[in-house]
C-alpha cells in the first residue's frame, strides 16, 4: 500500500509510451455496448480492485455526515444532573481553563431539551425526537465518548475527514479507494452528496490531497443531471460525442508524455466516467423503480432532493458497487434555539437513516457495508444566550465530548459505549479520539491504519497521522 513518485512515474511511462492507456480500452469497451472497463484495464487502472490487509468485515462505508454538530446531550447522552444545574454555572474545577466561541465560561447550564427512554433488548437510552433510530437501536453502536482537538466548524470538519485541521491532506474516502480501488466503472467509486445549507470545510473534506486526483470524491446533484453538463446537448450524437472524446484524449495524452503529471491521468479518467455516466447515471437516479412500500419507509418523494432522497440513492450507490458514499446534511448549529433546530433537522434525516439502516439489514447489506452518522463534535452542557446577536436557548462548540453512531460493517450491535461524566462535559471512560475513530473505520475495510501511506515529499503520511487505535471493543 506504499507508493512513490518514481514507481508512480515508471507506471505512467508504461501505461501511455507503450499506446496501452485506459481510455482507449476503456471507449472501445463502450462504444461495443459495455459499460464496464475489461479485465485487462481493470488490472492496470489505478482503482483496480486491490487486496486489503487482512480480511475485512466491510466491503464499502456510506458516512452520513451531520455539519453543524448536533447536541449529543439532547439526542444521545442523557443527562439528569444538568436538569438540576439548570440557571447555575458549572463549577470551576469542571470547565478548568477551557474557552469557547460565543459563551463565558461561566455561563448557565441548560437542562436537556427533550425526554428520553430506553429502546430494543439492548436498552439503548434515546431522545424522543429521534422515535426511528430508537426502532433499529439494536441494530446500531452508539459511541458517547468521541473527543477532537478542533472547536470551530471547518478545521474539525477537515480533521474528522482528513486526520489534520487545515486542507491539503487525504479524506477518508480517498485513503479508502487508494487502499483498496474500485468495484465499478459505471459510477464514481467515492461519491459525495449534500443535503442542507452550506459545508464549513468545503471540497477539502472530499478532496484527494496530495493523493493522485482519481481518488477524490465526485460530487453529484441531489436532481435532474448528477453533474453538470454531464448530458449532451442537442445535436450530439454518440459518434460525434466518441470523435470529440477521442480527440481530447489524443491532446490530453500528448501533454501527459511531457509533463507526467498525474492530474492529467485523472482528467482523462473524468472525461470518461462523464461518458459512462450518460448510461449509468439516469438509471441509478430513477427512484420510480423502487416501490412504494421502499420510498414510504425512506420518507422519499422521488421527484424532490432531500436528505431521504440521497440516503436511497446511497443505497442503490453500493448495490452497483460505489466504495464510499458521503452525505452532508448541513444546518446542526444551534447556537439558538438547540430544540428547534433539533426538531427540524432529525426531522429531516431520522426516518432516512433508520430507513437505510433497516433497508441494508432487509437486503443482506449491512454485514459489509459500514454506515457512520455523526458532526464534527459536541454541544456545551452550558446555555448561549446572546440578545445583540439574537440568540437564546442554544449551546456552543464543545470538542472534548460527543457521540456518533456506526452500524454494520463489523460493529457490535446494540451496544452503548463509552460514558462522559454526570454534566456530560468530559468523557471519563473508554475515550475515543477522531484518530481512533478513523483507524477503527480502516480496520472494518481489512486495512491497518498504520500500514496504509503514501510517500509525499519526503515523508511517509497516513489518515491517522502518528495517532490513532482500534477500538477493539465495539468490533462484532
Amino acid at each position: 500500500m506504499k507508493s512513490t513518485a518514481s514507481v508512480s512515474v515508471a507506471r505512467r511511462y508504461f501505461l501511455n509510451e507503450c499506446r496501452v492507456g485506459l481510455g482507449k480500452i476503456a471507449l472501445a469497451s463502450l462504444l461495443a455496448g459495455s459499460t464496464r472497463l475489461p479485465a485487462a484495464a481493470r488490472s492496470t487502472s489505478a482503482l483496480a480492485p486491490k487486496q486489503p490487509h487482512f480480511r475485512p468485515r466491510a466491503k464499502a462505508v456510506i458516512h452520513l455526515f451531520m455539519a453543524g454538530a448536533p447536541s449529543q446531550l439532547d439526542l444521545f447522552d442523557f443527562k439528569p444532573k444538568l436538569a438540576q444545574w439548570e440557571g447555575k454555572p458549572l463549577p470551576p474545577e469542571v470547565i478548568g481553563g477551557q474557552r469557547y466561541a460565543f459563551i463565558r465560561p461561566d455561563a448557565a447550564v441548560l437542562g436537556p431539551r427533550f425526554r428520553f427512554q430506553k429502546h430494543g433488548e439492548c436498552g439503548m437510552e434515546l431522545s424522543e425526537v429521534v422515535p426511528h433510530l430508537a426502532s433499529v437501536a439494536d441494530h446500531i453502536c452508539l459511541v458517547r465518548s468521541v473527543y477532537t482537538d478542533q472547536f470551530n466548524h471547518a478545521p474539525a470538519q477537515i480533521f474528522l475527514n482528513t486526520g489534520f485541521s487545515r486542507p491539503g491532506r487525504p479524506s477518508l474516502g480517498s485513503w479508502v479507494l487508494y487502499g483498496l480501488g474500485a468495484e465499478t466503472s459505471d459510477l464514481p467509486a467515492f461519491v459525495v452528496m449534500s443535503t442542507g445549507s452550506g459545508i464549513s470545510g468545503g471540497a477539502a473534506n472530499w478532496s484527494s490531497g496530495f493523493l493522485p486526483a482519481v481518488y477524490a470524491g465526485v460530487r453529484l446533484r441531489n436532481q435532474g443531471d448528477p453533474i453538470l453538463n454531464v448530458s449532451s446537448p442537442p445535436g450530439i450524437d454518440r459518434h460525434t460525442q466518441h470523435e470529440t472524446i477521442d480527440l481530447v484524449k489524443q491532446l490530453n495524452e500528448e501533454r501527459l508524455r511531457l509533463l507526467h503529471d498525474p492530474d492529467i491521468s485523472a482528467r482523462i479518467a473524468s472525461y470518461e466516467m462523464a461518458f459512462r455516466l450518460q448510461t449509468s447515471a439516469p438509471e441509478l437516479m430513477d427512484l420510480r423503480q423502487e416501490t412504494e412500500a421502499t420510498l414510504r419507509m425512506y420518507g422519499c418523494d422521488p421527484d424532490k432532493p432531500s436528505f431521504a432522497r440521497a440516503c436511497l440513492l446511497a443505497r442503490r450507490m453500493i448495490e452497483r458497487g460505489v466504495r464510499f458514499v458521503a452525505i452532508y446534511h448541513e444546518g446542526w448549529d444551534a447556537h439558538s434555539d438547540v430544540a428547534g433546530n433539533l426538531k427540524k433537522n432529525c426531522g429531516a434525516t431520522d426516518q432516512a437513516s433508520a430507513a437505510l439502516v433497516r433497508d441494508l439489514a432487509q437486503r443482506g447489506l449491512l454485514d459489509e457495508t459500514l454506515v457512520i452518522w455523526g458532526g464534527e463534535f459536541g454541544r456545551t452542557p452550558m446555555v448561549e444566550s446572546n440578545p445583540t446577536l439574537g440568540r437564546k436557548l442554544g449551546r456552543d462548540h464543545h470538542p472534548q465530548a460527543f457521540s456518533m453512531w456506526l452500524a454494520g460493517g463489523g460493529i457490535k450491535p446494540g451496544l452503548t459505549f463509552g460514558t462522559t461524566d454526570e454534566l456530560g462535559f468530559h468523557v471519563v471512560e473508554n475515550p475515543v479520539h477522531v484518530h481512533d475513530l478513523q483507524a477503527t473505520i480502516l480496520h472494518c475495510l481489512g486495512l491497518d491504519h498504520e500500514r496504509l501511506t503514501y510517500t509525499y515529499q519526503g515523508r511517509q503520511f497516513r489518515l491517522t497521522d502518528v495517532h490513532g487505535r482500534v477500538i477493539h471493543e465495539i468490533l462484532a
